[in-house]
């Protein structure tokens, strides 16, 4: 099996990192894993593409590529320049440094790179660990990623509903913040939403008298709704989301129709 992995946190990142072992693993002795992900972090940069300007790509090792661009446009460059002649079998992108569950999956670059390889017609997986105080002071805190990633992507590649819909099915999974031996097993939720946590603005001064604004976070500790996504890693799960890119609010249609029509 020949595996593209990509992420959002950068080239260096540790998270990437533990991506190579679990592709490694996936795609067996006789496989290849190649690597293209950002030169510099693109966290939060969503399904971005830089079409108005050219991608930067250097080659840093054997099947191991940085481009100065967001994920999507790391995959780009892995599907018609790195691996033109030889397309991957299977997308893989993360592990991000923090949970893509709930309202972050709509800014998460993690999730922008699976999606895009989906639109390309190319099974695709976005992996993020949830951090929180049961893993954030571990040695490693990707430890459950590590542990029980490679087990989770061959139960999806066997047993996943995969199609070849104009929107491809994609899975985005998240970690609990957990040490690996507590994660409770696997839950296969919806996308949640966490209640009265949102993005914001904290304002700064600078010495020079400039002002700034830094974009802000909300609470990740808020669960969402049973069956959903952030809910499944609070308790320990492993949560398991099946998304397309398609943005139709399908369940408003035939009102919208009745009356407008």
């Amino acid at each position: 099996m020949r595996i593209l992995i990509t992420n959002d946190d950068g080239i260096n990142a540790p998270g990437l990192a533990v991506l190579d072992a679990i592709a490694t693993e996936i795609a067996g002795p006789k496989g290849e894993v190649w690597t293209v992900a950002p030169a510099f972090e693109q966290s939060g940069v969503g399904h971005c593409i830089s079409y108005v300007h050219p991608t930067l790509i250097a080659e840093l090792g054997p099947r191991r590529f940085a481009a100065e661009g967001s994920p999507a446009d790391c995959v780009l460059a892995g599907l018609y320049d790195v691996l033109a002649d030889s397309p991957p079998d299977l997308v893989l992108s993360g592990v991000n440094r923090g949970n893509n569950a709930a309202e972050n999956v709509l800014y998460s670059g993690t999730i922008g790179g699976a999606m895009e390889a989906a639109l390309q017609g190319l099974p695709a997986i976005a992996l993020s660990q949830y951090y929180g105080p049961g893993n954030i002071t571990l040695g490693n805190g990707f430890e459950a990623a590590a542990r029980h990633g490679a087990d989770v992507i061959r139960k999806l590649l066997d047993h996943g509903q995969w199609d070849e819909s104009d929107y491809r099915v994609f899975y985005n999974v998240n970690f609990p913040p957990l040490p690996a031996a507590d994660v409770r097993g696997t839950r296969v939720t919806t996308q949640g939403f966490r209640r009265e946590t949102r993005f914001g603005i904290e304002p700064h001064t600078a010495p020079n008298g400039r002002r700034f604004l830094w974009i802000k976070g909300g609470r990740q500790d808020v669960p969402t709704a049973p069956g959903s996504d952030a809910h499944a890693n609070l308790d320990g799960y492993i949560s398991v989301t099946p998304m397309r890119a398609d943005l139709t609010a399908h369940d408003r249609l035939v009102g919208l129709r009745s009356a407008l029509e």
